[in-house]
């Protein structure tokens, strides 16, 4: 089985990539290596891979031409496309870059799809999908009308137009809620890079909303392992869905909706603690207000993953942030 990732020399894309390389699938990917956080992370990252004969094609999803000549050349069985502008807050700044490679990238992934006979389709959304939504957890079968950043609403989009073509073209999409993931080569615009490199330097770390603030942390481990499971049971009608009283999460055509979350919050400040307890730190704390875009609180119910692939996210705090402080101080060449 042949499987095109997209975003492969991103955070979770690369640590998807080797362990798909190391279960024995041809793995092939592409990223554009953008700017927008260290290329030399990103480089990094993809000379791993290209050890392991890691195919990877620097180009951008917007360019329809080049992506429907990978889907062309390569043939995949699977495409997990993961590739994408992240950040919430990057939103607030730079709007357009979000339009043109989550819309208009995805949209050209859903052509290349189309076209090749693509068996599986699985794709990254976002916990901040929900949004306004204070009913906690978080489940799949909620509403999510009410985005607070444009982030979110182009990730609810994709949501939809894969649902549009599982109904055109009986196309098999996954699409998976992350929420708030870390571990070892993570993004350094992510609060667990920047917070441990402040403490690690002794300078002040931005706790928004002072602090009050809690998070459904989800080692990037537990992803891969979620994603692992559904590159071989692709999405499949659900035949009890109505439209009389339709469930956003599946459909009477080939399509569904997962969250993958620790289904347990965690406390911005005892997350923080976790750090400083590596570090063995105390970190210099400026208290701000909750920052636009931003919500309190996300807590992912995850029952019907648990269900379909018998899995579920369980990473302890504490071991995942010594995991990520471990990496950090090594790739940095930093003793404490």
């Amino acid at each position: 089985m042949k499987i095109l990732i997209t975003g492969t020399a991103g955070f979770i894309g690369s640590h998807l990539a080797k362990r798909l390389v190391d279960n024995n699938y041809e793995v092939i990917g592409i990223d554009n290596m953008n700017n927008y956080y260290s290329t030399q992370l990103k480089k990094d990252r993809l000379s791993i891979l290209l050890k392991n004969q890691i195919k990877n094609y620097n180009i951008n999803l917007e360019d329809s031409e080049k992506v429907m000549s990978v889907f062309e050349k390569e043939k995949p069985n699977v495409v997990i496309n993961l590739a994408a502008q992240a950040g919430v807050r990057y939103s607030l700044e730079n709007p357009h870059a979000y339009i043109t490679s989550n819309i208009n990238g995805f949209t050209n992934i859903l052509e290349g799809c189309r076209h090749h006979s693509v068996e599986n389709l699985i794709y990254a959304s976002s916990s901040s999908v929900y949004g306004a939504n204070t009913t906690k957890p978080f489940s799949t079968s909620d509403n999510i009308d009410h985005p607070l950043s444009l982030y979110a609403a182009t990730k609810k989009s994709n949501e939809l137009m894969a649902h549009t073509y599982s109904h055109l073209y009986d196309l098999p999409t996954t699409g998976l809620r992350f929420f708030t993931v870390y571990g070892p080569w993570g993004r350094p615009d992510m609060a667990l890079f920047k917070f441990t490199k402040a403490i690690v330097n002794n300078e002040s770390i931005d706790v928004y909303n002072h602090g009050n603030m809690m998070r459904d942390f989800t080692y990037v481990n537990d992803i891969v392992e979620s994603i692992v499971r559904l590159v071989e049971k692709p999405a499949i009608p659900n035949p009890k869905w109505s439209g009389d009283n339709p469930d956003p999460s599946s459909s009477y055509s080939p399509y569904k909706i997962y969250n993958i979350g620790n289904n347990s919050p965690v406390k911005l400040m005892e997350f923080i603690e976790a750090i400083e307890k590596r570090v063995g730190r105390i970190a210099k704390k400026n208290y701000m207000e909750l920052q636009a875009g931003d919500v309190p609180e996300t807590y992912a119910n995850v029952e019907d993953l648990f269900e379909d692939i018998d899995f579920k996210p369980d990473t302890k705090i504490q071991e995942g942030v010594d995991a990520f402080v471990d990496w950090y101080l090594d790739y940095y060449k930093i003793r404490l």
